[in-house]
């Protein structure tokens, strides 16, 4: 029995290896294990990646393909997780696919890479990536769960093998599920039952525990072990400001009413843990009503937060992260005009505050953070805040049949105010009214390709952000 983890994450694998034995054609394989199960095990066969067979004997008896394109593995009922690498049993270069790691552990927030590599014995037609978890399997890079946090690095699809990689961003704690790759030939389709990687999105959170009197203990803690940084070093933050001293999972402090502490692992400061306080629930913090927020350029944001000061409240206000010195936004002559704080008034009374910016340009796009002062304290400038990301519309043109072009509309990220937007499209500046055909709603239009009409479009609710025109013929040629 293999430990295969620590803390919550132990698990106990048999070590399954298929054993390949006697002549071309008469071939026996055997369900090996590095030590003898407790009970009567049934053993589960894999053919391709396909569930072939179970038995109560670790031998398969029925007829092995002498095929050189086929695999073999094996599993034990109940574990199916723990299967054996697949074997070919002629020569090397049958049909399998090795994932890099079983298991993953990462932080919300942050980015992932699952890998694999993969033989097919005939061409490849198509490969991807899909969650175990649905009933049909399904490319993630068409989920809309996924829409802008989903790529395939390297997509080119080689013939017969090579590696693959999923890299999933901005994750989020519903991305904890196992990941499956399959690819296809003109032959047979990987099955879409062969366990893949699983992966576990975790948030760091502080627990405060008394310890001698007047002090309390304070652990930063996951939910599993974070696998690229199974032994991290700790950054701790009081009342937003960082702790240049601790670098331990746990940390004594004084137990003040008015401070509060969260904590981050190096490497990944921009995910730290929630503020939590050491006595009461009137510490200092702040809290940010989204994290990530996908706008259109020419429109209004509202960027909110709630805060706590424990004390009265002697100044507020929203700045730029990426300036070197933090700058009241209203003071920015980049944001003349253009910055508002709807009812400040209400602020000094721990009111919500809200940044509102019109006119959204693209240079606008940055990470916004929320300042407070007491007479005690000021809230640390370094803390994380609300990532704004301003994009335009535009018309991509690809050949579709013979004599037409496809148009799509397309931003850069998913709007997160309307992320299934109806699209309008213009033709020669004139709206193209067909309410009752569900292709003047999408975010393609087929047309034809020969003549001199251009073409624009925007989103439902924002009419006066129109896309740049393009034209569906000659770009130098078309209507205006």
């Amino acid at each position: 029995v293999t430990d295969k983890g620590i803390y919550s994450d132990i698990v106990f694998s048999p070590g399954l290896q298929v054993k390949v034995t006697g002549g071309h054609q008469d071939k026996t394989l055997t369900c090996i294990t590095t030590c003898t199960l407790t009970g009567n095990p049934t053993y589960i066969w894999y053919k391709n990646g396909q569930h072939l067979d179970e038995s109560t004997s670790p031998q398969y008896n029925n007829s092995v393909s002498s095929n050189y394109e086929d695999s073999y593995s094996c599993a034990v009922k109940g574990q199916e997780d723990f299967l054996s690498p697949a074997v070919c049993v002629q020569d090397q270069s049958c049909s399998r696919v090795t994932y890099t790691k079983r298991r993953i552990c990462v932080l919300k927030g942050s980015t992932v890479n699952i890998s694999c590599t993969y033989v097919g014995y005939y061409s490849t037609t198509s490969t991807f990536w899909f969650r175990s978890d649905k009933s049909t399997p399904e490319d993630l890079t068409r989920d809309p769960g996924y829409a802008d946090r989903v790529q395939y690095p390297d997509k080119e699809i080689r013939r017969y093998k090579g590696p693959s990689i999923l890299r999933i961003t901005d994750l989020r704690e519903e991305d904890s599920v196992e990941y499956r790759f399959t690819f296809k030939t003109d032959n047979f389709e990987w099955g879409h039952r062969f366990p893949g990687t699983t992966l576990s999105v975790t948030v760091l959170q502080v627990k405060v525990t008394p310890a001698a009197e007047g002090q309390k203990t304070l652990t930063c803690s996951t939910t599993c072990t974070l696998t690229d940084n199974p032994n991290p070093t700790y950054i701790w933050y009081k009342n937003g400001q960082r702790l240049d001293e601790p670098t331990s999972r746990q940390y004594s402090v004084n137990s003040y009413y008015s401070d509060s502490y969260s904590c981050a692992v190096k490497g990944h400061e921009d995910h730290h843990s929630p503020a939590v306080c050491v006595q009461g629930q009137y510490c200092s913090r702040v809290t940010y009503t989204k994290r990530r927020i996908c706008v259109l350029k020419g429109s209004t944001v509202d960027i909110s937060c709630t805060y706590v000061g424990y004390y009265y409240t002697t100044s507020t206000f929203w700045f730029r992260s990426d300036k070197s010195t933090p700058e009241d936004l209203t003071r920015d002559p980049g944001y003349a005009g253009r910055v508002k704080y709807p009812d400040k008034d209400r602020w000094i009374n721990k009111g919500p505050p809200i940044l509102r910016i019109t006119d959204l340009r693209e240079e606008d796009s940055a990470e916004y953070r929320f300042t407070f002062k007491t007479h005690n304290i000021e809230w640390g400038h370094s803390f994380p805040g609300t990532t704004l990301s301003v994009t335009g519309l535009q018309v991509k043109v690809t050949p579709a049949a013979e004599g037409q072009k496809t148009l799509t509309c397309s931003t850069t990220c998913t709007l997160t105010d309307n992320p299934n937007p109806t699209y309008i499209w213009y033709k020669n500046g004139k709206r193209l009214d067909e309410p009752t055909s569900q292709q003047y709603s999408s975010n393609t239009l087929v047309v034809l390709g020969h003549s001199v009409d251009s073409y624009s479009c925007t989103v439902e609710h924002h009419e006066d952000l129109h896309s740049p025109a393009v034209c569906e013929y000659e770009l130098n040629y078309c209507s205006t």
